[in-house]
């Protein structure tokens, strides 16, 4: 079964709650999820990524997302395959490191519908 990863802040948690529109829209899904975020111990609270549904990945900026070696790193540390993940991210360059190394990953727009989200999860699921 693919494991959903999705980025934290501006896309599942904005203004420091958890989007509970997306929230809800990834519950219909019984896959595993896995927050990804750059931020370190004190930025996780600042942001409000605390108390989260699923568990929260971060490298505290060593690297951050938009280098390939912290998607590696997870891949490594979850024992996971890239063909097996797929991902939701809001920064396009987090979104290009992420493909690069064969991540399926849909670039999120805040501004967007999380219809886009639903679409891209049913076909890659």
């Amino acid at each position: 079964m693919k494991i959903i990863l999705i980025d934290a802040w501006n896309t599942l948690v904005k203004n420091k709650k958890l989007d509970v529109d997306l929230y809800y829209l990834l519950e219909k899904f019984e896959n595993r999820k896995i927050i990804l975020t750059n931020a370190n111990n004190n930025e996780l609270i600042d942001y409000g990524i605390v108390e989260m549904p699923y568990d929260v990945f971060s490298l505290s900026h060593e690297p951050n997302k938009d280098d390939s070696l912290y998607f590696k790193l997870l891949i490594k540390k979850y024992n996971l395959s890239n063909t097996n993940l797929i991902y939701i991210e809001h920064n396009y360059e987090a979104v290009q490191s992420a493909m690069s190394i064969g991540i399926k990953t849909h670039h999120y727009n805040p501004k967007d519908t999380n219809d886009s989200v639903y679409q891209f999860l049913l076909k890659n699921i």
